[in-house]
């Protein structure tokens, strides 16, 4: 059986790569996407949503505006590895996929309430609009199999020395997602810098040799030169879909069962995630995080969803 999954994304080109393996992997069922304030402003991120399903044929799923901003903070944003517009590289095409009239929070409502079995959440931005609809619809909470969200590092961060990206823009909303009680997996840098767009990696790509590819090889091209020119890192991580391999491959990714807090305060620890992997605190465990990863199957997965799509 497959999985209905939501993906909810700010777009951003390892976004694009997390709506492909969802929308192309069997046993996953992508019936709705949400698009959040984040690596650029909500404008942006809701057209490049629906530029990824327009390049690769997917005309049937709807497509949400959600939060254009973290819950109480401005938005910080991420053009120095993105570019102005979240897909820098390749000529955007005009989207053919509409912008659903709903809003980010009605879509995911509606679409839990339609569907005969509980739907999970893959979130690859700042967590805004998941963190809208369990305060404001919690009668839903139980319509959802369960949350995962790439964000957060047990390590180091990348946009702080302790702060990953997603969790720095809206902390707040991440505590409460993790405060919710829900079923929460957290895939964070320390397992994502693993999955590296190296050379060998953007050949089998673009050997796929169909249009989804070719445009997939033009964010590459950017994706790494950017992570080459901000971190030393020309063979850029590709976050975000690592995150829905969780789902569409369980012994793709390695997870514990954990304690996680998110820091709310501090100049250069707002966002950080708190990852008791010793159990030194004595607290309760309340979520899994992501350890471990098979880097050539996890590329075999995505290399396989892009061929499955236009």
């Amino acid at each position: 059986m497959t999985i209905p999954v939501i993906i909810d994304c700010d777009p951003g080109h390892d976004d694009v790569f997390a709506l492909w393996l969802a929308a192309g992997h069997p046993a996953l069922d992508l019936v709705a996407v949400t698009t959040v304030g984040g690596n650029v402003p909500l404008e942006h991120t809701s057209r490049n949503a629906r530029i990824a399903l327009t390049v690769a044929g997917v005309t049937d799923v709807p497509v949400a505006a959600g939060a254009d901003g973290p819950l109480v903070r401005q938005l910080q944003t991420a053009e120095w590895i993105h570019g102005e517009n979240g897909l820098g590289g390749p000529e955007l095409p005009e989207p053919t996929v509409p912008l659903d009239a709903r809003t980010a929070t009605e879509l995911i409502a509606d679409t839990l309430m339609a569907s005969a079995e509980p739907v999970a959440i893959v979130a690859t931005g700042p967590i805004t609009n998941v963190a809208v609809l369990l305060r404001d619809r919690p009668e839903l909470a139980e319509r959802i199999r369960e949350i995962v969200w790439m964000g957060g590092s047990t390590d180091r961060g990348n946009v702080t020395p302790y702060t990953e990206f997603n969790a720095w823009v809206d902390p707040e909303a991440l505590d409460l997602v993790v405060r919710s009680g829900m079923r929460f997996t957290m895939v964070g840098l320390n397992v994502t810098h693993r999955a590296l767009v190296t050379a060998a990696v953007r050949e089998r790509i673009a050997a796929v040799g169909t249009a989804t590819a070719a445009f997939g090889e033009e964010l590459f091209e950017f994706f790494c030169r950017t992570n080459d020119e901000v971190f030393g890192m020309p063979d850029g991580p590709l976050h975000d879909p690592v995150a829905v391999a969780v789902l569409a491959d369980p012994g793709c990714v390695g997870l514990v069962r954990t304690r996680l807090d998110v820091e709310l305060s501090g100049a250069e620890t707002a966002g950080a995630t708190s990852v008791d992997l010793d159990g030194m605190l004595g607290r309760e465990p309340n979520a899994w995080v992501a350890t471990q990863i098979d880097v050539d199957r996890f590329w075999a997965g995505v290399e396989a969803s892009i061929a499955r799509l236009s």
